[in-house]
């Protein structure tokens, strides 16, 4: 039972260090097989120190477990605590990785050689082992089903912490009639503690976090939540609201026009007849707002993987105002799916794709800029069909924007690249790509665009052909030299942290 226990709180443990390092120092795929990979050599390192353990192993097991119930309790405490009030926190993240690494490998160990006196070696060894590992598999489903998206990495960790208090609790009960009798207070006192640790962190963690939250905002938060999927994180100041993924903005109030209508419109204004629609994200609903003011579309689907962001796009009164209900628009069917899943799947047609996805930070978000996933646009395409994506910017991430453009057109879309200045990204770019027509023609039909048949706030004509305009490559001397992005060959995420982002 202790083995299932801790096998559970030890898999939990790596997974909550893990989304922590995510959030605080980005990429994903990095973080995880790093916390991993260093929480399992730590685990090593543990199992060789308990080889030193000689006496009192009992005593030293139940210490352990004291130890852990603290330490696993806190990391969110401690991880947002260095964020808010130093500049340590890889350090802080990687160094409970190891700390809690150790106390979890030398807790095997322990239980083998303390269970030797009641079971023979192959039973012993066996079944230790195999109940650590159901632990794990259990602990696995815990966190994704039920730790993250409910309970979310404040409370997550105090159920862990939990967890390894009852195991020390159970066994001291169990075995207090083996316990010397001037040992027990010593007990009775650690009991004490720990339940006084739990009890406190439990009611207050949630002010401390939110606190350390908040430094890493400048404006006031005023909703954020903890989804399946990611953070969401809404900001005002003044009269105008920040929308924020992962710590990662999204949208400003201030200027979401000039990021929307150059998403949505040269697109929608270049294809003759876009009946049916297909946006990919864009679950805040203002890409679909935009959509909407064009006549001729009769559907739009919106695929966004997170139903929280969807419904807080439907239902959230700063999102609902500024997006003209458009989530609630009887021509508008959202569908909570991944886009690549959605894609491979579907056997729909559209005119018009619209991507409005995070920025490629990690190798998974990197699928919906591949090859592959542009030809699965492409194959979803009508003839004369169009599709466009949000492509970071030219000149933060310059090599990442040049990649997006090379990827697209190496499905066979002929492609436009064009940028627009935002006061609150600085310069930002898009990638439109269009089927059965040259890269000429596709520019000389977006260079005559007018826009006088919809209702627009900013892009007019001259717009459009000043958003075409980049000069000379100044920032990539080789184009030749950047690699399509494949899901087999994800070069594009290297690419964006290559960018210059300490300019941004």
């Amino acid at each position: 039972m202790c083995l299932f226990a801790t096998g559970l709180s030890g898999i939990v443990a790596e997974y909550i260090l893990s989304t922590l390092a995510t959030y605080f120092l980005g990429n994903s795929v990095f973080q995880w097989t790093m916390i991993v990979s260093i929480m399992l050599f730590s685990m090593g390192l543990g199992s060789r120190f308990s080889k030193k353990l000689d006496r009192f192993l009992l005593q030293k097991f139940i210490l352990i477990e004291f130890i852990l119930s603290v330490l696993v309790s806190y990391v969110s405490v401690f991880t947002y605590s260095a964020s808010a009030f130093t500049s340590f926190t890889a350090e802080t993240i990687y160094s409970l990785s190891v700390v809690i690494g150790l106390l979890i490998g030398m807790e095997i160990p322990l239980v083998v050689r303390i269970n030797e006196n009641y079971e023979v070696l192959k039973v012993n060894v066996s079944s230790a082992l195999e109940n650590d590992y159901y632990g794990s598999l259990f602990g696995g489903v815990f966190f994704a089903f039920i730790g993250l998206p409910f309970l979310g990495l404040i409370y997550t960790p105090f159920v862990l912490g939990t967890v390894n208090f009852l195991v020390a609790l159970i066994l001291i009960i169990s075995l207090w009639q083996e316990i010397a009798l001037t040992e027990k207070p010593y007990f009775v006192l650690g009991i004490a503690l720990i339940v006084i640790f739990l009890t406190l962190g439990a009611a207050f963690s949630q002010d401390l976090i939110d606190y350390g939250e908040q430094q890493r905002y400048t404006d006031r938060i005023i909703y954020q939540e903890q989804s399946r999927y990611q953070k969401i994180v809404i900001t005002q100041s003044g009269e105008d609201y920040w929308l924020f993924i992962n710590g990662n903005q999204q949208l400003s109030t201030l200027d979401e026009v000039k990021y929307h209508e150059p998403l949505v419109h040269p697109v929608l204004s270049y294809h003759p007849d876009p009946v049916e629609v297909l946006i990919l994200g864009g679950g805040d609903g203002c890409a679909a707002r935009e959509v909407l003011k064009h006549k001729k579309v009769k559907h739009i689907t919106l695929v966004d993987l997170d139903p929280a962001m969807t419904g807080l796009g439907k239902n959230y009164f700063i999102l609902t105002e500024l997006n003209q209900g458009s989530l609630s628009d009887e021509k508008v069917e959202i569908i909570n799916d991944d886009a690549y899943t959605f894609l491979d799947n579907s056997k729909n047609y559209y005119d018009v794709i619209i991507i409005d996805l995070p920025d490629p930070k990690t190798i998974e978000l990197g699928r919906m800029y591949s090859y592959e996933f542009y030809k699965l646009c492409y194959k979803r395409l009508r003839p004369g069909g169009a599709v466009v994506t949000q492509a970071g910017s030219p000149y933060f991430a310059a090599k990442a924007f040049k990649c997006i453009e090379k990827t697209m057109k190496s499905s066979g879309f002929a492609v436009i690249p064009y940028h627009n200045h935002l006061l609150t990204l600085g310069e930002w770019g898009w990638v439109l790509g269009a089927k059965n027509i040259s890269t000429e023609g596709l520019k000389d039909k977006l260079s005559h665009l007018t826009f006088t048949n919809i209702h627009t706030r900013w892009i007019d004509n001259s717009a459009m052909n000043m958003m075409m305009a980049f000069g000379r490559d100044l920032f990539v001397d080789e184009q030749d030299s950047i690699y399509v992005n494949k899901i087999h060959q994800p070069v594009l995420s290297k690419y964006y942290y290559q960018g210059r982002w300490d300019l941004y």
